[in-house]
């Protein structure tokens, strides 16, 4: 792995200083990886160098990331994976991979229900193993190699083993994490692992090493997705599940053995003469930032300058409409009935703009009845930031928008054979029933939880790639990725520049303005009619654009200074 102590070195300036350090995008004119961490991003840049394509990458950088940013995403989560390739076998092809978790067939939709709507009630339904979904990110990268890889699966496990093996060293935002964190020191294994005898985290700087993950990518690099799914690892993952030092979970082989990665069509539409591609439910991204674009169209964006108080006004209102309707009708389209064309349908939404008044915020906002939508009740549910996302493009122009996590910082907290465990389940609605209706996305038996995971690909006015993108943050990831398409789309700029625009949440209560953000901004907003906060903001934008024309066109990277990541290409 040729990691240079340069980047590591600006991966920690950028993590200490946050957004305030600008930076110009990174160019390349063949091939490129965006990602969290720059030993991923070398991950992914190597195996492109021997001939593999944007898949072949995305497996290389997913299972560093499990490595060296296990608070984040792993072979123990899930993931949305969006592919383009402009010539694939003689013909385009545009795709989705759905590895989302999927509930034990042990679970009832009274698994949470009663959880206090508070951080500690948060808090105590993640610990443990009742939050365990049954992982998917290994069956959904097997299923895409197997469709469109180009290297042989074993060659894509060297860069993550070797690294495991050989220890690679502690970065500030994983050390901040792990210290920080309310529940680690509760479980053994993830103590063990993370935090020194004393009882604390282990300091940025610290090489670490994992000969546990090793065995595990060993053992699935030579036997294949049926290693992870059945066998050794397979029961190890239920004990940990089923005798959890706090909450028991349903997890079992049978789920395991069950489990299968999806492909699914694309989520596409129209904004400004662009097609923008995202992922469909159970991801609730695509709908919901394909509707807020469509909610502006009506609007000149162009016409306003970056962040104005007029253009923030207008987003945050689409935002708000838009995820009105994302929490009353998204959610696993093979268990539940969505309207997923009536989400985005046009006719629908140019309605839905004509509540947004320019001059003033809407007191109340009420989810719509786009077409084809049956009753149903709103499932707020609790969404936090720690996931990943990262982006690669291969020399011949194939690309991959990827979004992957555990949910949040460290999953359930349960370290298994060198990886921790996803707590998914706690994106299920906790209350099976609001408003006298069935949640849509209530907990059921072998049901993919709603996400808001967003994995995104442009094409422009000819067809062609011109932008990917995507951000980990909850349910805020549907207004970072907005925030940056418009920055790009609506205001020009470069990539690395529209990712760095200063974050809002608006997903249905106050806006919450980054730390940061332009003194005059939440006074204007406020005068509008907003309720406005301020606060650090974290997402985790990483995005790739393709700039010029004929002999001078070439790729742009962007990566997002709110935490580790680099883009790097050739």
């Amino acid at each position: 792995m040729r990691i240079t102590w340069t980047r590591l070195l600006l991966a920690a300036l950028i993590f200490a200083h946050g957004p305030a350090l600008a930076r110009a995008p990174a160019v390349a004119h063949h091939e490129m990886v965006a990602a969290a961490n720059p030993y991923a991003a070398e991950a992914g840049l190597a195996i492109l160098q021997q001939g593999g394509g944007a898949i072949d990458a995305a497996i290389a950088v997913q299972l560093v990331l499990g490595l060296v940013e296990p608070q984040s995403s792993g072979i123990g989560g899930g993931a949305f994976l969006l592919y383009y390739a402009p010539v694939e076998n003689g013909a385009p092809i545009l795709t989705t991979v759905d590895g989302r978790e999927t509930a034990p067939a042990g679970v009832t939709p009274l698994l949470f229900a009663g959880t206090p709507r508070t951080f500690e009630g948060y808090l105590e339904a993640v610990a443990g193993g009742r939050s365990v979904g049954t992982p998917g990110v290994i069956a959904m990268l097997a299923l895409a190699h197997e469709r469109y890889g180009r290297l042989p699966w074993g060659d894509l496990f060297a860069p993550a083993i070797r690294l495991a093996e050989d220890g690679f060293i502690v970065s500030p935002r994983l050390q901040y994490l792990a210290d920080s964190d309310p529940l680690l020191r509760d479980f053994p294994a993830a103590k063990g692992y993370l935090f020194d005898q004393a009882g604390k985290a282990l300091s940025a700087g610290t090489p670490l090493k994992n000969p546990a993950y090793a065995a595990t990518l060993r053992a699935i690099q030579h036997h294949g997705p049926r290693a992870f799914y059945e066998g050794r690892i397979a029961k190890h993952m239920v004990r940990a599940v089923r005798q959890a030092p706090r909450h028991p979970g349903a997890l079992s082989l049978d789920d395991l053995r069950a489990y299968r990665a999806l492909e699914r069509a694309p989520l596409c539409g129209v904004y400004r003469g662009r097609e923008i591609c995202g992922m469909g439910p159970p991801s609730s991204g695509g709908t919901t930032v394909l509707a807020m674009l469509k909610l502006l169209e009506r609007f000149d964006l162009a016409a306003e300058q970056p962040m104005s108080p007029r253009a923030l006004h207008l987003i945050v209102e689409a935002a708000r409409l838009a995820y009105a309707d994302r929490d009353r009708y998204v959610a696993d389209p093979d268990k539940v009935m969505v309207p997923t064309a009536g989400l985005v349908d046009e006719q629908y939404l140019k309605a839905r703009s004509a509540l947004i008044d320019p001059a003033r915020a809407m007191t109340t906002v009420a989810p719509g009845a786009p077409p084809g939508a049956p009753p149903r009740g709103a499932g707020i549910t609790p969404e936090v930031p720690s996931t990943s996302h990262f982006v690669v493009v291969d020399k011949k122009g194939a690309v991959v928008s990827m979004t992957t996590s555990v949910e949040s910082a460290f999953g359930s907290r349960l370290f298994v054979d060198g990886f921790f465990l996803n707590n998914q389940l706690t994106d299920f609605a906790f209350e099976p029933v609001a408003d006298g209706a069935p949640v849509a996305n209530r907990v059921e038996p072998g049901k993919r939880p709603r996400s808001s995971m967003s994995p995104t690909i442009v094409f422009d006015r000819d067809g062609r790639f011109e932008l990917a993108v995507g951000s980990p943050g909850g349910n805020a990831i549907i207004g970072f990725v907005a925030k940056t398409l418009i920055g790009v789309l609506d205001w020009g700029l470069d990539i690395q520049a529209a990712i760095e625009l200063p974050n809002f949440i608006a997903a249905g209560g106050p806006v919450t303005l980054e730390e940061g953000a332009p003194a005059g901004l939440a006074p204007a907003l406020s005068a509008l009619g907003h309720t406005v906060t301020t606060r650090r903001i974290a997402s985790g934008l990483h995005g790739v654009m393709a700039v010029g024309e004929g002999r001078d066109r070439h790729l742009q990277g962007g990566a997002d200074p709110r935490r580790e990541g680099v883009a790097i290409g050739e």
